[in-house]
């Protein structure tokens, strides 16, 4: 066990988590696989999802050899609403790598993943990244760092934490901030070797493993990755599977795999504190034990923390319903969300006979799942997103968000005003450098669809994190959409005559010579009300006027609505709803 090393790389998102995994597998010359070259990078992000969106949705292991220690690395979502896969990894890890920008400093994804490995009692080795950038503040994000662990109480060996300095993407590090003394990475190498702890737990107890992620497979059925605690793991081995009720049952295994790389390879025998995957027990779940057989023993169930938002999905009940889907029944819906279940346990899915609510930790986590559903070739819709409160004492509780804002100066009287209409509480503010950075304290529900709304008053150059912070007491507040919706009065097909007239009543969503039907909401009102809207109207002939007279007229370029935009549109008005086919992403009124 001394020849093994579990440690989770965590921090918040963009920080750089898996450039650096890129750079560890590269110097320590790891077998990347056939699918990659010399030039690839973000390895470790192989979902197309997260290729686009540039972050981490899915944990993924690694395993490294280095001065003959077996090093098994795990990359973690950095996105708050991916949290429970981040809770999960550090049950398998011994020790955490945390990445902090150093321009950005810590963020509150840090502080939540910090308090999770610090609960643990992991040992943290904080590695400041992006050294290189010209405004990087090096002193002062790890003077700030230094005050998370303790405002977080860590004990006095845990705050005094080691530290390495780092630039990802140029695959350097060293123990001092400066890039000329730094030659490649192996500093985090030696400094996982020397301050992170080999395993605990004896390989001559009896086995226990405890399951933290589960995967399908087309050939092996559903492959179970978790960790060895204690006793040894044999192929073709006969074990205990201890469910969530804690019920046992008697299961072979069908196959063995450890991680070399990025691959998993068929072994023999896992010793006690490995990583590894196992396949032959097809209802197995995260959180889940694997037990001796004569002498069984579940290990602690994981927690999961309960969701805050949910929608409704529901079959596709629109004019051109089953036009663009593969897979639109209702039967082929429920299957697909409750296979959703096996793998993502921050999921619940609630059947009401006409249709399903899905709760989940954020927007981001359940917009994740829309998309990846529609991308699959399922057509269906979707309610608008709630926030899920609670009674306590009779008392109703709200969710209450931590959000995080940097913004040029010019913008952040404009961010204050926004934040002000939906009752935002400002918790702190500095002005450094022509940087204004801000911390409210805001109901969930009051944040909801700000972000594009962000997006445009800052131009785009505003930065915005939250992450949920506790239920609090409702102090009645709600935010409602300022604007009504340009709804179409007849179907048929746009005409840019039709639009033009459209396009000074407020923003469209659409272009010319798109199929619409009557209800659909094809941009929003610059009035609070709805108006309806002839689109599909022919500029008609006469004697004084041609076909091509009045064409110079300019037509804006409209909003294509984006899954997560229609979803934040939708929120304020209780008679919308959203269309999601492969092919499309429209917004209808319901009646």
């Amino acid at each position: 066990m001394n020849n093994i090393r579990n440690v989770a790389i965590i921090a918040h998102v963009d920080h750089g988590k898996t450039t650096l995994v890129d750079a560890l597998l590269r110097q320590s010359s790891t077998k990347l696989g056939k699918e990659f070259t010399e030039t690839s990078h973000l390895i470790m992000d192989n979902n197309d999802l997260e290729k686009e969106r540039g972050i981490t949705i899915f944990s993924k292991n690694a395993s490294i050899i280095w001065k003959d220690i077996k090093i098994n690395i795990i990359d973690t979502p950095g996105h708050a609403d991916f949290g429970g896969e981040v809770e999960r990894v550090l049950k398998m890890a011994d020790g955490c790598l945390l990445l902090i920008d150093a321009k950005e400093g810590p963020m509150p994804q840090t502080r939540f993943v910090l308090k999770r490995a610090l609960e643990m009692k992991h040992k943290v080795i904080v590695v400041i990244n992006k050294i290189d950038k010209a405004d990087a503040r090096i002193q002062e994000v790890l003077n700030k760092t230094f005050d998370l662990f303790l405002e977080l109480g860590a004990d006095e060996e845990t705050a005094y934490f080691p530290t390495v300095y780092c630039s990802s993407k140029l695959a350097k590090a060293g123990l001092e901030p400066d890039l000329d003394k730094m030659e490649d990475i192996t500093p985090i190498f030696d400094a996982i070797l020397e301050h992170i702890p080999a395993p605990t737990g004896s390989s001559d107890k009896p086995l226990q493993m405890l399951i933290t992620s589960t995967v399908g497979d087309n050939f092996k059925g559903r492959i179970a990755v978790g960790r060895v605690y204690n006793g040894k793991l044999n192929a073709a081995q006969d074990v205990t599977w201890i469910n969530r009720a804690g019920e046992m049952k008697k299961c072979h295994l069908t196959s063995l795999m450890t991680f070399s790389g990025l691959e998993r390879l068929d072994t023999s025998e896992v010793q006690a504190g490995d990583i590894c995957a196992i396949a032959g027990i097809p209802d197995i779940t995260i959180g889940e034990t694997i037990a001796d057989l004569k002498n069984p023993e579940a290990l602690p169930l994981l927690d999961i923390e309960e969701p805050t938002i949910r929608m409704t999905v529901s079959v596709n009940a629109s004019p051109f319903a089953g036009r663009e889907g593969v897979y639109k029944t209702s039967r082929q819906i429920q299957e697909r969300l409750y296979k959703e279940l096996e793998t993502d346990v921050a999921l619940q899915v609630e059947d009401t006979g006409g249709g399903w609510i899905i709760s989940g930790r954020g927007e981001l986590h359940l917009a994740i799942l829309i998309e990846r559903m529609r991308r699959e070739g399922y057509e269906f819709q979707v309610s608008r997103p709630q926030v899920i409160e609670k009674e306590i004492d009779g008392v109703i509780h709200t969710p209450i968000e931590s959000v995080s804002i940097e913004v040029p100066e010019e913008y952040s009287g404009a961010v204050m005003q926004k934040m002000g209409l939906r009752h935002g509480i400002l918790q702190q503010m500095n002005s450094e450098n022509g940087i204004v950075s801000m911390e409210f304290v805001i109901a969930t529900k009051e944040l909801f669809g700000y972000r594009s709304e962000f997006i445009t008053a800052t131009h785009g150059l505003g930065i915005i994190n939250s992450a949920f912070l506790e239920y609090r007491k409702d102090t009645g507040g709600n935010f409602s959409r300022e604007r009504g919706s340009l709804v179409v009065f007849e179907s048929g097909v746009t005409k840019l005559f039709g639009l033009l007239a459209a396009q000074g009543r407020g923003d469209l969503f659409i272009g010319p010579a798109t199929q619409v039907y009557a209800g659909q909401v094809i941009g929003s009102n610059a009035r609070e009300d709805d108006i309806k809207i002839n689109v599909c109207k022919e500029k008609q002939q006469t004697n004084h006027r041609s076909a091509g007279e009045g064409v110079s007229e300019h037509f804006n370029v409209p909003e294509l609505m984006t899954l997560e935009r229609a979803l934040e549109y939708i929120v304020g008005a209780d008679d919308e709803i959203v269309e999601v086919t492969p092919k499309n992403v429209r917004i209808r009124k319901t009646n």
